[in-house]
């Protein structure tokens, strides 16, 4: 267990719960769980009043969680979930077409692997999205550009993800060779769990098949039009030969964000943002503002400055309903104003000269 992520930290944890076992949740098929423990694995559910006690979807057992388990095989029956201890980390994501729910991707991971093809798959905008949630994930992400032998000038491409990028380490695989997965394998070892995150058809499976030494996760190639078909359609985590743990994903077509750690994804607009003339300057309109002159210069994109914005209105809009996003929507219109209040008092004089 200690070789999939098992730590001190959890053992202690554990110890309140007596009579119980440790394991780790590899998959989930509905209501029942795939749980890893010392001495194999079992299926498993969660017990009555665990389901009674959980007031949102995220507290349910995730991929890679640690919890507690009343058995350590299925001889009598289904295992029995009574816990899911602390989570050391969490990709998650809201969920789609919902307007609070938290889906839980990926738990207790050390690295995300963040994987964009250098096809028609590569996309700025959606990568910063996916650093911005990463970062916040308390795991350290990694962006890896799979099946170069599909793009032409790599070295643009890998220009433009240093751009935004800060601070990430970037790595480029092919599935057309042998060693063309070889820069991944180096950040898997035992006791760490790297998770990969990506869209369809990008190669996620291939890299992990290669890193396993076998077939163990369905291949697709591109559609005619590079998009991907979903090949895996189940979160898995897998035993690494070597040591450590893989978790394979879903393509997600939609990643909304519940929370997001602008600080580090977007540093360079805040580091800019600290030499503007005015701190509550909104780089709009403002005198002598620093951001909206690196955009004249050429320094940072008027793209990405956008992509911040939007992503900072949707962090901020999270878990409220409609009519309060449309309060905020309101007050960040009529901030310089005075808010709400001076709005409606607009609103008010504007309609009292209609009617004149």
């Amino acid at each position: 267990m200690k070789s999939l992520g098992l730590t001190a930290r959890f053992i202690q944890e554990a110890t309140i719960y007596n009579g119980l076992y440790i394991g780790r949740i590899a998959s989930q098929y509905k209501d029942l769980y795939k749980v890893i423990t010392e001495t194999g694995e079992l299926a498993a559910e969660v017990s009555g009043k665990f389901c009674y006690h959980v007031r949102a979807l995220s507290e349910y057992p995730a991929v890679g969680d640690f919890v507690m388990v009343d058995r350590t095989d299925n001889s009598n029956g289904n295992g029995i979930i009574h816990q899911v201890l602390t989570r050391k980390s969490a990709f998650a994501r809201k969920l789609a077409g919902t307007t609070n729910d938290t889906q839980i991707v990926a738990s207790n991971i050390d690295t995300v692997f963040i994987c964009m093809s250098l096809n028609n798959d590569f996309n700025l905008r959606r990568l910063e999205r996916y650093l911005a949630i990463a970062w916040d994930s308390g795991a350290i992400p990694v962006v890896v550009l799979t099946k170069s032998d599909l793009c032409a000038d790599i070295e643009a491409r890998l220009k433009d993800v240093a751009a935004m990028a800060i601070g990430v380490d970037v790595l480029v695989t092919t599935s057309t060779s042998d060693d063309g997965y070889l820069a991944v394998q180096s950040y898997i070892a035992s006791g760490r769990t790297v998770a990969f995150i990506g869209s369809s058809g990008v190669g996620k499976s291939t890299l992990i098949n290669r890193l396993l030494g076998k077939n163990v996760f369905d291949t697709n190639e591109v559609r005619n039009d590079d998009k991907g078909r979903h090949t895996t359609t189940r979160r898995e985590l897998v035993m690494v030969p070597q040591g450590g743990a893989v978790i394979d994903t879903p393509g997600m077509r939609e990643l909304g964000i519940i929370s997001a750690d602008l600080a580090k994804s977007f540093a360079d607009i805040d580091e800019l943002a600290a030499k503007c003339k005015f701190r509550d300057c909104t780089h709009g309109s403002e005198p002598n503002c620093a951001v909206q002159q690196a955009i004249n210069d050429g320094i940072l994109s008027a793209a990405r400055f956008e992509s911040y914005g939007k992503l900072k209105k949707e962090a901020k809009y999270d878990g409220l309903n409609s009519k309060l996003i449309e309060k905020e929507k309101i007050n960040a219109m009529f901030s310089g104003l005075g808010g709400m209040k001076n709005a409606r008092k607009f609103i008010k004089e504007k309609n009292r000269n209609k009617s004149r």
